[in-house]
């Protein structure tokens, strides 16, 4: 199993609007490393859902549920999308402001790659994220 960190801004696609779907798909992506995170996806791989923009926030997690086929957005070129359903919103969202006080989190691709709207994490940062989630 894979883990990732998929961006959305709230007033576009949010959190609540996935949990009321109950499977979105996770499409509309022009950015070729995070198109290639997409096709790297596997069914059951879990995904933390980020708001950017506003919030700037990690909500909850998703499960990948169907594994990259063609953007039926993307008028040219080889964009794919995956779709996710809703897995469980965490009790409390973790912050960017958080994320960024952690040293344990230094590392994440958020950070580092801030602009990736779907991006590769750790078992390891993806715990950690729980379990802060939870304090």
């Amino acid at each position: 199993m894979q883990y990732w960190l998929i961006k959305s801004e709230p007033e576009a696609y949010s959190w609540d609007n996935l949990a009321k779907d109950l499977i979105g798909r996770w499409d509309g992506v022009r950015n070729y490393a995070a198109r290639n995170n997409l096709k790297a996806m596997q069914i059951g791989d879990l995904c933390l859902f980020y708001h950017s923009v506003t919030g700037k926030e990690i909500v909850g997690v998703a499960k990948v549920v169907k594994e990259h086929y063609p953007d039926p957005t993307a008028e040219e070129g080889d964009w794919v999308c995956v779709e996710v359903a809703p897995e469980m919103k965490l009790k409390k969202p973790i912050s960017l402001a958080q994320i960024k006080a952690e040293p344990r989190l230094a590392e994440m691709k958020l950070l580092k790659l801030s602009r990736l709207s779907v991006s590769p994490v750790t078992r390891e940062e993806y715990d950690l994220i729980l379990a802060l989630s939870e304090d």
